[in-house]
């Protein structure tokens, strides 16, 4: 698949994006289940999804991890880790602009810079050592800092938890990954595959202790990623709700 076929699959991401997000309003409104928590009217939807996305976890992703874990030393993930981590500081720098937050676009564009010279191609993380801080951000912070509410939480097959806002960034951030800028399929799907089970591997001892600790593994994870997406908006000091 070239570019082009790329930002076709990324157009229309997009619009499914918009299609079942109205089709979620329209189930919502029929539905005669009891009262949903506020930020959740698609909870029977989003309980289903969250559903296939353990079992898929459970049975694939998981395991493959185990293994990659197992097999690779740690000082290879960490370089992979530092790999895809140095994508995400071009991205976060990028969305830094879209803000107007400028001084944080240059700690993370120098992040890059340096990462990319003297750690090699971002597999070392020399920045954090020289004290460069990053600043996390994505398309769906940015249109945060726009204005735009959050919306009904929405879970969504394999990139799970999310936003009706930050579901229309899920696009442009896919597209800032590594694999989107590979021409061939094989080597796209490749690299996507090792930044998830990579993403996965350094996540395994922390879902094995969530796993453990608590009753209703959706609820936790539903309320602990809008509390953060909400901090994340408003970098750490969100306001009162009302």
């Amino acid at each position: 698949m070239n570019r082009s076929g790329l930002h076709g699959v990324t157009r229309s991401l997009t619009f499914a994006a918009v299609a079942l997000t109205l089709l979620l309003q329209g189930c919502a409104t029929t539905s005669h289940a009891s009262a949903p928590v506020p930020q959740d009217p698609f909870e029977s939807w989003n309980r289903g999804v969250f559903a296939f996305n353990e079992g898929l976890d459970a049975n694939l992703i998981k395991p493959v991890a185990t293994g990659y874990v197992y097999v690779l030393p740690r000082f290879v993930r960490t370089g992979v880790t530092n790999f895809f981590a140095n994508f995400n500081d071009l991205w976060s720098g990028v969305n830094s602009v879209l803000q107007g937050k400028l001084g944080n676009a240059g700690s993370d564009g120098m992040r890059v810079v340096t990462n990319t010279t003297v750690g090699i191609a971002g597999l070392f993380d020399v920045a954090t050592g020289w004290g460069i801080k990053k600043y996390p951000e994505d398309f769906g912070q940015t249109l945060g800092v726009w204005g735009f509410e959050s919306g009904p939480y929405v879970v969504w097959p394999i990139l799970g938890g999310s936003s009706v806002r930050d579901s229309f960034g899920l696009p442009l951030d896919i597209a800032a990954t590594p694999g989107f800028w590979v021409d061939d399929t094989g080597w796209s799907i490749a690299i996507a595959s090792l930044q998830i089970v990579n993403k996965r591997a350094d996540l395994l001892k922390a879902s094995d202790i969530l796993d453990d600790a608590v009753l209703d593994k959706y609820t936790f994870v539903r309320d602990a990623h809008l509390q953060r997406r909400r901090s994340l908006v408003y970098d750490g000091s969100p306001p009162d709700v009302k």
